[in-house]
């Protein structure tokens, strides 16, 4: 006799329906300006927002859009999309006009859903450059209806999970744009599923995870929600990133567990008042996304605590493809805070050189794996083909790694300067001038030179009130790398631009100073 569902995988709808179904009335989900909800709370709006969506015919393969701050609505409106297997395509708030319209178009999104009091304006532009499109919003506008009060019409009832196969997209998401436009990179039911898995069983969670959220819930920082409903934890949002507010919330709701990028952690830092709070109640603080100076690193661990663990991954391998234990952050050895730790034991990884040849320890090597984690594939067959050649998926991250197995980041491929016919890392230099204790921020690109082909360009912000001279940013640089790495030009500027996701823009600088060189 044939059981068709006896082995059915269950995927992240399923995980989520069956602890949601399950849960008391325990305190879950906080937010500032607003009740707290219990995890039965929780699932009974999840519940009304899946009816809702039903209604207005979503469905298994509907694809639909959310831009908004960081609201309690961003989960159950994800959370009801996985229930209906609809197709979400995220869009990170932060990001201008013409990519919001790009994702848009390029995905097909039939609706957009938007936070009416923030995004009503930015909804409308992306309206008038796309005739059709339909508009949801959570709360009142007169762009569309109000999700809001259509779902709270209907009643509550459990939650059913759909039914879906490995391969199935759940979700279209698009690279920050930093190498040309935003490309889709799709996510399947399988990655979605042993992703949050992984995060389980590998990363250091307090007991249970007192959870502030300030990081976009459309993008990584919904991955923390999980955790904590699983952990019996807590889960408080803050509508956006605030260095003051950040310290008081890890004060006054003894917040133990937060997912930073490094510019965060860099802001808490160079707050004036830090070391005036109690931010004793921190067990793991966990950062990634971008690149992490030692300096800074070693100083958050001294004045924070010993509580940072790193994760590493890509849209294409998400989060877990490395992970950097508490434990192994040695601040007396800078080439260790470096790193971004071990691989993890659910993937294949190996460094290649540009032939696909396994590296030695020491010498630097494109990271490719292999594994479940690993997408199916772009839209672009040739991009596909591309990233995916000799077998193994190409990250564009150049590494090396130590006798005891740690891996520490060089560069991207394509952030390499070549110059003079020497290769250069960048990120190599950035960290020698983050030691400079006068630098809150540092970025190194290659500039046009007709000499060289490329010449070594920093770009610098100094903290308040530090002061610096070109030759205090290039003399560390030629004394240990040599002087063809040194910086030919410094420029001091008062910030770096940043991508959306909170890395720094390099196209962005080198688009600023190709124009400055051919003035």
């Amino acid at each position: 006799m044939e059981h068709k569902d006896l082995h059915r995988p269950l995927y992240t709808a399923d995980v989520l329906a069956n602890a949601l179904n399950n849960g008391r009335d325990l305190p879950l989900l906080h937010r500032l300006d607003g009740p707290t909800l219990t995890v039965a709370q929780v699932r009974d709006q999840t519940s009304q927002f899946v009816q809702a969506l039903a209604s207005l015919g979503v469905g298994a393969g509907s694809r639909v859009s959310l831009i908004a701050p960081n609201i309690p609505e961003c989960l159950h409106v994800t959370h009801a999309l996985q229930m209906l297997a609809a197709l979400y395509v995220p869009m990170h708030p932060l990001s201008a006009l013409p990519d919001h319209v790009h994702v848009i178009r390029d995905a097909e999104v039939e609706i957009l859903i938007f936070d009416a009091e923030r995004f009503e304006g930015r909804a409308a532009e992306i309206a008038r450059e796309i005739p059709g499109l339909r508009l949801l919003a959570i709360g009142e506008s007169t762009l569309g209806d109000d999700i809001w009060n259509l779902a709270s019409g209907f009643k509550p009832a459990p939650l059913t999970p759909p039914v879906v196969g490995p391969h199935d997209i759940t979700r279209l998401g698009y690279s920050g744009g930093t190498t040309g436009k935003p490309k889709a990179i799709p996510s399947v039911q399988r990655i979605g599923a042993l992703t949050g898995l992984y995060m389980q069983a590998d990363w250091e969670w307090p007991a249970p995870p007192h959870i502030l959220s300030c990081a976009p819930l459309t993008h990584a920082g919904g991955a923390m929600f999980i955790p904590a409903l699983l952990r019996g934890g807590t889960f408080l949002i803050l509508p956006r990133f605030d260095p003051t507010q950040v310290l008081e919330m890890i004060q006054e709701r003894r917040i133990n567990c937060m997912m930073l990028v490094p510019t965060m952690i860099y802001a808490l830092l160079d707050h004036p008042k830090l070391d005036e709070y109690d931010l004793s109640s921190l067990e793991t603080v966990f950062y990634g996304a971008s690149a992490m100076s030692p300096a800074r690193l070693k100083e958050a661990i001294e004045r924070i605590g010993p509580v940072f663990a790193q994760f590493y991954g890509q849209a294409e391998a998400p989060m877990v493809l490395t992970y950097f234990r508490k434990a192994d952050h040695d601040v007396n050895d800078m080439r260790r805070l470096a790193s971004c730790g071990r691989p993890s034991p659910w993937v294949r990884l190996e460094l290649h050189d540009a032939d696909g040849n396994p590296v030695p320890d020491g010498e630097p090597g494109e990271i490719c794996v292999q594994g479940p984690l690993v997408m199916d594939g772009y839209r672009d067959p040739e991009l596909t083909a591309e990233a995916f050649k000799g077998g193994w998926l190409h990250t564009g991250d150049v590494a090396v790694r130590d006798p005891d197995g740690f891996l520490r980041i060089v560069d991207r491929t394509k952030d390499m300067i070549v110059s003079g016919g020497f290769n250069i890392y960048p990120r190599d230099i950035e960290n020698i001038i983050a030691e400079n204790p006068a630098v809150a921020e540092v970025a190194v690109i290659g500039v046009p030179d007709e000499r060289w082909g490329e010449a070594v360009k920093a770009i610098i912000v100094l903290k308040p009130g530090a002061s610096a001279g070109e030759d205090d940013i290039a003399g560390p640089v030629a004394a240990a790398k040599g002087s063809y790495q040194a910086p030919k030009s410094v420029d001091f500027v008062d910030s770096i631009p940043q991508t959306p996701v909170g890395k720094p823009d390099k196209k962005a600088l080198r688009a600023r100073y190709a124009e400055t060189a051919t003035a």
